[in-house]
């Protein structure tokens, strides 16, 4: 597992990204996982400080860079998180009353803009997800509604000031 989702990105001031329910490299919880992979969907707590000085709005995203697809795969994106926000509760990733307001949840994978939980499929070993905040320079993303994850990653490079990164680890059937 050699490939890094940020080999091609900008080199930014990081912060403190962290979660009361993994730590960074640890496993998910098993509430984290897709349905389908008998867990509940549900979008894990972050909470972050030590923001760059001008951050004015976030864009979190969760990538698993393992799957078997060629390009990965975008479990949960969500922009316009305003920069005096600094934290986000269990379950934002499908209720949008937990989302700070002004907060925008985009596509995932699937199409849908909701938190699509871990579901390594069999044999293929230890997925990881990362969970990645990204501090900007601008109040709102001007992207079209709905872009996808990768859209929005691009959109966001030229008023990127800072990054954020918590890796959740989830292991597969069989592996």
């Amino acid at each position: 597992m050699t490939n890094h989702p940020n080999w091609n990105l900008p080199d930014v001031p990081s912060f403190d990204l962290t979660s009361p329910d993994f730590t960074d490299g640890g496993q998910l919880p098993g509430w984290a996982r897709g349905s389908d992979a008998g867990g509940e969907d549900r979008s894990p707590a972050l909470a972050w400080s030590g923001a760059p000085e001008g951050t004015q709005s976030y864009v979190l995203t969760a990538y698993d860079p393992d799957a078997p697809t060629g390009s990965g795969f975008w479990h949960w994106a969500v922009s316009d998180i305003p920069g005096t926000v600094t934290s986000l509760p269990q379950g934002a990733g499908t209720d949008d009353a937990l989302l700070p307001e002004g907060a925008i949840r985009r596509r995932n994978e699937f199409g849908s803009d909701t938190f699509l939980g871990a579901a390594p499929p069999a044999g293929h070993g230890p997925h990881r997800y990362f969970f990645t905040l990204s501090a900007l320079d601008v109040p709102t993303l001007e992207v079209p509604a709905d872009a996808t994850p990768a859209v929005v990653g691009f959109m966001l490079r030229e008023h990127l000031l800072g990054r954020a990164q918590l890796v959740g680890i989830q292991e597969t059937p069989g592996s």
